[in-house]
């Protein structure tokens, strides 16, 4: 696939936004036939760019997990240090993301957890085990602003 232009993008941000939102509708929105908008979709999905879609969950009624963001500093940056910390991350599928970074850590993970004692645990038989830590800093989310939408005002 090619660049995106401004009208993937726009699809994309109203995909976000509403990923149920029917094709007609979409079309409408970015200015092209639904024949032509959902060619590009697929072609996004087949790409690699649109890799899925999910539901949003209210978390007043539905059992929330907490969001916690966890900043990685390691002993050393070189290579091995970097490729040894990256493989044993990958063995953890209680780790939802891990981005290297740059600035003040090495790396940002993001894990969820039920409770601040599924979090302890996760700490110490996990985070801690890491090779090549030297520091850990956690924070605990309130909310994802960006994956809830407005509630709707009559």
């Amino acid at each position: 696939m090619t660049a995106l232009d401004a009208i993937d993008r726009n699809i994309l941000r109203l995909l976000r936004l509403d990923a149920r939102m029917s094709n007609a509708r979409l079309a409408t929105e970015v200015g092209l036939s639904p024949s032509a908008c959902l060619r590009r979709i697929k072609l996004m999905e087949k790409a690699g760019v649109i890799r899925g879609y999910t539901a949003l969950v209210d978390a007043g009624n539905a059992e929330s997990a907490i969001a916690v963001i966890i900043n990685i500093t390691l002993e050393r940056q070189t290579e091995d240090h970097l490729d040894r910390f990256e493989a044993a991350v990958r063995k953890h599928p209680e780790i939802r993301e891990c981005f290297l970074m740059t600035g003040g850590s090495d790396y940002l993970l993001r894990v969820e957890v039920a409770n601040a004692g599924e979090f302890e645990r996760i700490h110490k038989e996990i985070l801690s085990a890491l090779p090549g830590v030297s520091r850990i800093h956690s924070s605990f989310s309130i909310r994802n602003v960006l994956a809830t939408r407005p509630k709707r005002r009559n």
